[in-house]
C-alpha cells in the first residue's frame, strides 16, 4: 500500500472512541510521546506553536475527575443537578488511561482564530495517530473546563478547548 493509500485508510477509520469502549490495558509512553509530537506537527502561523498540553495520568487524572465533578455540581442549581451527569464525568475520566488538557496560548502576533485553528489542526493530528496506534480517543469540549483551576494553571492570554480522552481499544 502507498502513503496515500495509507493515509486516506487513517482518515477514513477515524473516529470518536469514547471511554466506556476501551479497555483495561495501559498505553505505551512510546504511544503518548508519538500522539503528542504528532500534535505539534500542526501548522501555525507565524509560528506561535499555541497550544499547550499537560497529560493526566494515575492520581492527576483522579484528581481531575473530583475536580470537574465538584465545578459540576457547584454550578448546577439543585432543581437541574443530575446525579447520573455527575457520576459520568468521573467514570469518564476514571476509564481513559490518559485525558490530556488542550489549552490555546495566545500570542497576539496573529489573530486568535488562527491560533484556536492551529491547536484544532494539532488535535486532528492527535485523532490521526491514535488511530494509526489502536488507541481510542474524542475530544470533549464540556463548558465546566472554563472553570478548572486546581489541575491547570491557565494565564490571562489562555483558554482551556477541552479534554481529549485516550483508552486502547480491543
Amino acid at each position: 500500500m502507498n502513503k496515500a493509500e495509507v493515509l486516506k485508510e487513517i482518515i477514513e477509520q477515524r473516529r470518536s472512541i469514547f471511554p466506556k469502549d476501551y479497555s483495561e490495558t495501559e498505553i505505551s509512553q512510546e504511544i503518548i510521546e508519538k500522539i503528542l509530537h504528532s500534535a505539534t506537527l500542526a501548522p501555525n502561523h507565524k509560528r506561535t506553536k499555541p497550544w499547550r498540553f499537560k497529560i493526566f495520568k494515575g492520581d492527576e487524572k483522579a484528581n481531575l475527575a473530583v475536580e470537574m465533578q465538584e465545578i459540576y455540581k457547584a454550578s448546577q442549581a439543585p432543581q437541574v443537578f443530575l446525579e447520573k451527569k455527575y457520576q459520568d464525568i468521573g467514570f469518564k475520566i476514571n476509564k481513559a488511561d490518559a485525558v490530556i488538557s488542550i489549552v490555546v496560548n495566545f500570542s497576539g502576533m496573529v489573530p486568535e482564530w488562527e491560533e484556536i485553528a492551529a491547536v484544532s489542526m494539532a488535535v486532528q493530528n492527535m485523532y490521526l495517530t491514535c488511530t494509526a496506534n489502536g488507541v481510542g480517543c474524542y475530544w470533549s469540549s464540556p463548558k465546566i473546563v472554563d472553570h478548572l483551576k486546581d489541575s491547570l494553571t491557565i494565564e490571562e492570554n489562555q483558554k482551556c478547548l477541552g479534554l481529549f480522552y485516550m483508552g486502547n481499544v480491543d
